[in-house]
């Protein structure tokens, strides 16, 4: 079934809390309904959406805006160790995860607790705790508007990289609209708990159920991220610099034990969250806008007052304070439209 409104209000679909409006909303239950629409039709340009967990609105949107409703979660278990499971792109994330530590498959469990969609966590390649979305993700399943048909991509052709994919590029995010997701999760004990705090929680003991996994992520995570239910903010605002161990040098003059992560090729990964609170920038604000103070990664929207305006301004005045004392230019996470 298909739910048309125009000139829609979109305070309540961006978990930011943008009070902005679109030319038009949609809202579709299934892969079948997108091929009755015209979008030739449709105000340009088009947007998919979940739950707007990851986005920025910065004005009103000119466009369409398309979200997702297919609620389905499809198990192919033929008795092997590997599990395939098929499910649809409007499924809230956390509710596949927790479907999954219930069922005792291993995969998704350090991916607990993160806001949005199946379909946005496939575009965004979400990540936490050393996972991300690509190391269970097996395929995706598209509507091709050009094409009027459906179409699928392997995880190869995703493209996936730090918070990046192939549909997050111009080309394919305005010609694809992801209908479901393929995963691949594991029966066999797969316990990735060597990553920030995982680690010391199960420090000589590691866990034999997934579901243990999962309530140790989400006590970290309540304890330091705001809850998009109750404050406004769109998750992790920045992404964590990769650097070259020169860079990486000097970033730590003057600094005893920086956090860090080493990469692929001898790159080091620096937290943003430390580089921001050592700026001084933790609380910072600017009209209701404000850098959270438990975790200086978040932007949030305090008192729901907070302008895109706000939030631009001061994500400017992070970057650049961060740019000033590191060398460093911090790349926001966040997609802004």
């Amino acid at each position: 079934m298909i739910k048309r409104i125009d000139n829609y209000d979109l305070s309540a679909q961006n978990t930011f809390r943008m009070g902005v409006s679109c030319a038009c909303y949609i809202e579709y239950d299934s892969a079948a309904d997108l091929g009755t629409i015209d979008f030739d039709s449709l105000p340009k340009p088009i947007l998919s959406i979940g739950e707007g967990s990851n986005l920025l609105f910065t004005k009103d949107f000119e466009g369409t805006v398309l979200c997702s409703k297919i609620k389905y979660i499809k198990y192919f278990d033929v008795g092997a160790d590997t599990v395939p499971l098929a499910v649809g792109a409007g499924v809230k994330w956390d509710d596949l995860v927790l479907k999954t530590c219930e069922d005792k498959l291993w995969g998704a469990e350090n991916l607990s607790l993160i806001p949005g969609t199946v379909g946005a966590a496939a575009v965004q390649n979400i990540g936490a705790y050393g996972v991300e979305a690509k190391d269970i993700i097996a395929g995706v399943t598209c509507f091709d508007i050009l094409k009027k048909e459906k179409t699928a991509f392997k995880t190869p052709e995703c493209r996936y990289g730090y918070r990046e994919s192939i549909f997050k590029t111009p080309e394919f995010k305005e010609r694809y609209i992801i209908t479901g997701v393929l995963f691949r999760l594991s029966r066999e004990a797969a316990p990735k708990t060597e990553y920030g705090a995982l680690k010391s929680v199960f420090e000589g003991a590691a866990p034999t159920d997934p579901m243990q996994v999962r309530e140790a992520v989400i006590k970290i995570r309540e304890a330091k991220l705001p809850s998009v239910e109750i404050v406004g903010s769109a998750g992790s605002f920045f992404k964590n610099p990769v650097v070259s161990p020169l860079q990486f040098t000097k970033i730590s003059e003057g600094y005893e034990n920086v956090p860090h992560y080493i990469q692929t090729g001898g790159f080091i990964k620096v937290p943003a969250a430390w580089m921001i609170e050592q700026c001084g920038l933790k609380g910072a604000s600017v009209g209701g806008a404000q850098v959270y103070e438990k975790q200086p990664l978040v932007i949030i929207n305090k008192d729901d007052k907070a302008t895109p305006q706000d939030v631009l301004a001061l994500e400017k005045k992070v970057i650049d304070e961060v740019k000033n004392r590191f060398g460093v230019e911090l790349t926001p996470e966040v997609e802004h439209i």
